[in-house]
């Protein structure tokens, strides 16, 4: 008898991925300046803690806030009890007043068009579960962040049919590539029901410029389908070009929900404070949509993944302080700016470059020359190598879905600068043993890890080579 559904005992959720499997290695031998110096230092993790200072400085100026006051007398029991699904107004109000500032004020949003989501994660599967049926398809540029294999597939049951760019125009998406990936979709008898970006994108570290916004929305109008635009890295942009939400692009062009309702309804934005904030653990996304329907299912369907009345409470208050935010806004992205340049600086000076970013907590690195050849299995033996030998954690470009073997996501924002400093001191010795053709030497136990590697990771190496 089958004691468990066919969701809890199939292979689809996508951890057996290099990006999570690097993870793992990770949390086996991780990093420490004192209690392991010798161990793996995290550069596969896209947290920005970079200005957890401002935020604390914050709660100390603000003790009623943080302890769960109002007006000096406690609102535990308040904020203990059940809250309807739909959200504080207060909390929903701070939040998208935070938004169109971090797009300096050329847009603006109506609360009662977004829902609260337990995250990003949440939020991108919830609109899928209000878009698409099993197996329809969604387009996504490629390279796109590893995860999406998960959020969007493993539960809902949608696909995902890549949007083929390449290093070429900078991975820019071209209309070419679009209407190939539609082409690719009709031949695996798969509907299209959208396309997700993220802007700016994750792994890539750039902005959508406005000519592929524009792209994206004729495309969309043309073929009657949806756009989701993931925009969590919005407040992460700390060098020009500066950002443009899709939600800009459309006032621009004067489509409202009077003038163009079928296209308007039809363009969905996912926000999230993880990643502008640095937030993560505390669990707080949003869908933003001008449909009407949408966020009524959406809403309903919250409630399998909520943002506690506490967290929403304090968040308020702090959203709300108009002069902290502009002060966090810029001081954080000047942090991010400056250590960007830290790591760009650092692994030029050993002949690695990164391709011209502007935004997020990563940089995407270009270690082609470093391949013995060009195949993803090549990739995948450098990445070995780097894991075990070099001891840092870097995203391969395999597992983001990347046509080209040999580029690299690389996190900055996450480690303090010594120790960002100890990982391009590490790369620099690894790239010159590379040069002297001692790259290659081992001990046995590495030998044997690698073995453990190669079989986990085979399959995947083939499909890579195969595409």
């Amino acid at each position: 008898m089958r004691l468990l559904s066919t969701k809890a005992t199939c292979n689809s959720h996508g951890q057996d991925s290099s990006y999570f499997l690097g993870w793992e290695e990770y949390e086996k031998n991780p990093y420490d300046e004192v209690l392991n110096p010798q161990g793996i230092i995290q550069m596969g993790l896209a947290e920005n803690q970079l200005s957890f200072d401002l935020l604390e400085s914050w709660l100390e100026k603000n003790p009623d806030v943080a302890g769960f006051k109002r007006d000096g007398k406690s609102i535990f029991r308040e904020l203990a009890l059940f809250q309807d699904y739909h959200g504080l107004p207060a909390f929903k109000k701070a939040l998208v007043d935070f938004m169109a500032e971090i797009r300096g004020n050329k847009v603006t949003f109506d609360p009662n068009h977004i829902v609260l989501t337990a995250g990003a994660t949440s939020a991108n599967e919830t609109l899928m579960f209000c878009l698409a049926e099993q197996g329809d398809a969604f387009l996504l540029p490629t390279p796109y962040y590893p995860g999406f294999d998960r959020d969007l597939k493993w539960r809902t049951g949608a696909e995902i049919v890549p949007i083929q760019c390449n290093s070429s125009n900078n991975f820019q998406i071209t209309e070419s590539a679009l209407r190939e990936a539609c082409e690719e979709a009709k031949k695996r008898n798969l509907r299209v029901k959208g396309v997700l970006v993220t802007n700016p994108s994750n792994p890539l570290g750039t902005t959508l410029c406005r000519d592929e916004l524009n792209l994206l929305i004729d495309f969309i109008n043309e073929k009657e389908i949806h756009l989701i635009s993931d925009e969590i890295y919005s407040g992460t942009v700390f060098s020009s070009p500066s950002f443009i939400s899709v939600m800009e692009i459309l006032r621009q062009r004067n489509f409202s929900k009077d003038s163009h309702p079928d296209v308007f309804d039809r363009v969905h934005v996912v926000y999230s404070l993880s990643k502008d904030l640095g937030l993560p653990g505390f669990r707080v996304g949003a869908i933003y949509s001008e449909n009407d329907t949408v966020v009524a299912a959406a809403t309903k369907m919250s409630s399998f993944g909520l943002v506690s009345s506490q967290t929403q409470y304090l968040l308020s208050a702090l959203l709300g302080d108009k002069k902290f935010t502009r002060k966090y806004i810029s001081e954080n992205q000047k942090r991010l700016k400056r250590r960007h340049r830290m790591l760009v600086s650092g692994l030029q000076k050993i002949g690695i470059n990164c391709l011209n970013s502007n935004a997020g907590l990563f940089c995407w690195v270009d270690m082609r020359h470093l391949l013995k050849s060009n195949t993803f299995q090549a990739e995948m033996e450098l990445w070995k190598k780097i894991v075990y030998q070099v001891r840092l954690n870097i995203s391969p470009g395999s597992s983001c879905h990347c046509t080209e073997p040999g580029w690299f996501r690389v996190c900055f924002a996450n480690l303090s600068e010594d120790t960002l400093n100890l990982a391009i001191k590490r790369l620099r010795s690894f790239v010159a043993e590379l040069g002297s053709g001692h790259g290659a030497a081992r001990s046995a136990a590495q030998r044997k890890s690698l073995t453990k590697w190669v079989f986990r990771l085979s399959s995947r190496d083939r499909e890579q080579e195969e595409r």
